[in-house]
């Protein structure tokens, strides 16, 4: 008897819970796609935790970003556990309040190379991106300025190795990323430059009903799961690093 009402319960509780459907991207060690299709990652994982205390059954979509910001804007998804402050978005979607971690931009170069301090000096350089990424606008503007020159890379790896092969003065990429591929000893070489931090959120699409609701929902879950100490503290918010020289229409 105990077994059926056991049942019962768990049949009913998976009756109360809804479907999101949550978007996330190649960003490892972040969010990224396991080898057996999965979503994974450290952001996935809490997302997941904070789905559940919310009442939430995430529904994962492995997306390029461009397709991203595509359904966010038309609804097609719900959420995106991405990052802050992208101008794309604009108006189209709202921000969780809590961010579980910041998210740093750099600018990589090799021991003996000047370092970055003003993006000024990427004029006349070559500038390695990785292929899918949009920097939040940055690349736009660095391919609409005729004396840098833009050579794509199809991942993170590939991008270091043609750094370290002499095809780019500097690699453009994020340091999560990156520092999860470097090769200890064979890439001793590789320095960095921050250009610019934003923090990681949950990106709720303005196009559903109960966009507001479901920011709260999220929120008030990650306090309470806080408070049971299951999930990072509440970090303080503060203006992120920008690198002198940042387009201003991108902060």
């Amino acid at each position: 008897m105990l077994t059926l009402a056991a049942m019962a319960a768990s049949a009913q509780e998976g009756a109360n819970k809804k479907t999101l459907r949550v978007a996330y991207l190649e960003f490892p060690p972040v969010t990224y796609q396991a080898a057996d299709g999965t979503a994974a990652g450290s952001f996935i994982e809490l997302t997941r935790k904070v789905a559940a205390e919310a009442g939430y059954e995430p529904e994962f979509l492995y997306l390029p970003v461009s397709r991203v910001y595509l359904y966010l804007s038309n609804g097609a998804i719900d959420v995106w556990p991405g990052v802050t402050e992208v101008p794309n978005l604009q108006g189209n979607v709202l921000e969780s309040w809590v961010s579980p971690s910041p998210v740093h931009l750099s600018a990589w170069y090799l021991d003996g190379k000047p370092p970055l301090t003003n993006l000024e000096q990427l004029r006349g350089k070559r500038v390695i991106v990785i292929g899918g990424y949009t920097y939040a606008g940055l690349l736009s503007w660095l391919e609409a300025d005729s004396e840098i020159r833009v050579t794509e890379s199809p991942n993170h790896r590939s991008a270091v190795d043609m750094l370290k092969r002499g095809r780019g003065d500097y690699l453009l990429d994020y340091r999560q990323p990156v520092r999860e591929i470097l090769i200890e000893g064979a890439d001793r070489m590789l320095r960095e430059s921050e250009v610019r931090t934003r923090n990681l959120a949950w990106v709720f699409s303005l196009a559903h009903p109960r966009a507001a609701l479901l920011r709260d929902e999220f929120d008030d879950a990650y306090l309470r799961l806080v408070e049971k100490g299951e999930v990072p503290p509440v970090r303080e918010i503060t203006e992120g690093y920008t690198i002198p020289g940042y387009p201003e229409q991108l902060r």
